[in-house]
């Protein structure tokens, strides 16, 4: 038994880990491909490779969207955290936009209250007071240099929010490769629409220049990457349990801040380091608050 705990830790610090890898390979993408692209050709990628996968093992029957509203929110919601989260990694300090997402907890939370009329603890409500207040520091430099679009990263944790409640509605309903495939299959669609969407916008920020070999590579690399770590931390949660590998989440700040800093020279003041450490404080409290009581 203590070995699958331990087993299921490390897992889950491998797929943590190469999750933010990922990030730091977005963050590398910035000026070569506009994040709505680089989230459309991540996504595509991942959708035929997840195909051909679940085709090979469950043949047309795994081709199901059952619940078909839901799965729609799945993949909405995937593919606004994605050009959202892609866009503020090109634009943010890569730590800061990292230490913003880590609000998603406390946003599904309080979003399950309102669409699954779940309970809203009074620990959730202060969780997310303390959470915002971490925002607020993070952005306080990147709000005055870049307006709205700071608020970037909290969309992407509000789309990851509506993820998280959706699965929920969906669970049971096909074998885990069918539902990442459809995910990722709705998430594709949405996203080529908004990269041709941005194309023709006339923002320059949003315009898809002729694809890179080294973008193209790179964004299968993500794919493969991601599929890998969702797996591992599916894993993870067989061996060792969700709540127990919740903060191990946390090594993607971290990296993100590591990564930062080393590779593209960003340096966070020390008001910014106090509002990452008070989001994690806020998500540390919520997932302690969440476990379940050991009866004396």
């Amino acid at each position: 038994m203590q070995d699958n705990h331990r087993s299921g830790l490390i897992f889950a610090l491998g797929g943590f880990a190469l999750l933010s890898l990922g990030d730091i390979v977005v963050k590398g993408m910035a000026g070569l491909w506009p994040g709505t692209a680089i989230a459309a050709l991540r996504y595509v990628v991942g959708a035929v490779g997840l195909g051909v996968i679940l085709f090979l093992r469950e043949g047309r029957a795994g081709f199901r969207f059952p619940r078909l509203r839901w799965q729609m929110l799945r993949g909405g919601s995937v593919a606004v955290s994605a050009v959202t989260g892609f866009t503020a990694f090109h634009l943010m300090p890569l730590s800061e936009a990292t230490a913003i997402s880590f609000t998603s907890p406390m946003i599904t939370a309080l979003l399950a209250s309102v669409l699954l009329a779940e309970p809203l603890r009074r620990e959730t409500l202060i969780a997310s007071l303390v959470a915002f207040a971490g925002v607020l520091l993070i952005m306080r430099p990147n709000f005055a240099l870049l307006g709205p679009v700071a608020l970037l990263p909290v969309i992407a944790a509000t789309g990851m929010a509506l993820l998280i409640i959706a699965n929920r509605k969906v669970a049971g309903e096909g074998s885990m490769l069918s539902m990442q495939f459809n995910v990722a299959a709705i998430g594709a669609v949405v996203l080529v629409i908004a990269a041709i969407a941005g194309h023709f916008s006339g923002l320059p920020l949003f315009t898809v220049p002729p694809l890179p070999m080294i973008v193209l590579v790179k964004s299968a690399g993500i794919a493969v990457s991601a599929s890998l770590a969702h797996s591992l931390i599916y894993l993870a949660t067989t061996r060792a349990g969700a709540a127990a590998i919740a903060p191990m989440t946390y090594v993607q700040l971290l990296l993100a801040g590591c990564a930062g800093w080393v590779l593209f020279g960003e340096r966070p003041d020390l008001v910014t380091v106090i509002g990452a450490l008070v989001i994690v404080g806020a998500g540390l409290y919520l997932w302690r608050a969440g476990r379940p009581q050991k009866s004396s």
